[in-house]
């Protein structure tokens, strides 16, 4: 493994208009926080949630992220990894397996 890998769920309380019916950003949060930990059983890793309307606990460039997902309308949840997004909206598992993977993380299961 390269280095502790830390994913960020960019979302709000409130659902966005495209996402109605879908898991909350926090539900997301929670769901991703799980299934990668059953994929990846005792490997560290961390998710992280950041409300998009109050970004104001964390680090500028998660700040700055945050206002260009509210700005340019993006659907959120958005999860983003080392400044990359790598998924909006809805997010697929495999995706995000797939980026844990190409860090070196090794699939437990």
């Amino acid at each position: 493994m390269k280095s502790e890998t830390k994913l960020y769920v960019y979302g709000s309380s409130v659902i966005c208009a495209s996402c109605v019916g879908a898991p909350s950003s926090k539900e997301t949060e929670e769901w991703l926080r799980a299934a990668v930990g059953r994929k990846f059983a005792n490997q560290p890793f961390e998710v992280e949630y950041v409300d998009i309307f109050d970004p104001e606990q964390v680090s500028p460039n998660v700040q700055a992220l945050a206002r260009k997902i509210v700005d340019e309308d993006y659907m959120y949840p958005v999860i983003v990894v080392d400044d990359e997004i790598i998924a909006e909206g809805n997010p697929r598992l495999k995706d995000i397996y797939k980026v844990m993977t190409d860090r070196g993380y090794e699939p437990t299961m």
